[in-house]
């Protein structure tokens, strides 16, 4: 399955931005509910319900969603920033907390 079929079968969730923080507490990054993010947001969301954050886990399979992404993310590194952020922490094993505000 591609991408949007893959997005497409994830639930719906409301909220405006996805805040993501290290291990400190720390915000790492946020990604927006917005044109161009917004299926970032969704899987995120998604993989934070399911997982209790973004753990290595949630990482593995927030990949397979990608799917073809993933692969362009491997291939051309800065390209998918949210992709990429899931590949570093398939490296060092961190997890990151999230809340959608």
């Amino acid at each position: 399955m591609s991408f949007v079929e893959k997005l497409n079968a994830l639930p719906v969730v409301s909220g405006e931005r996805l805040h993501l923080a290290d291990a400190s507490g720390a915000e790492v990054a946020i990604i927006e509910n917005a044109p161009g993010t917004a299926g970032s947001f969704r899987v995120y969301a998604y993989l934070a319900s399911i997982h209790g954050g973004i753990t290595p886990a949630a990482a593995e399979e927030g990949l397979e969603i990608f799917s073809e992404h993933a692969e362009d993310a491997r291939l051309n590194p800065g390209k998918h920033p949210n992709i990429d952020r899931l590949l570093k922490l398939l490296e060092t094993g961190d997890t990151l907390a999230t809340r959608i505000a």
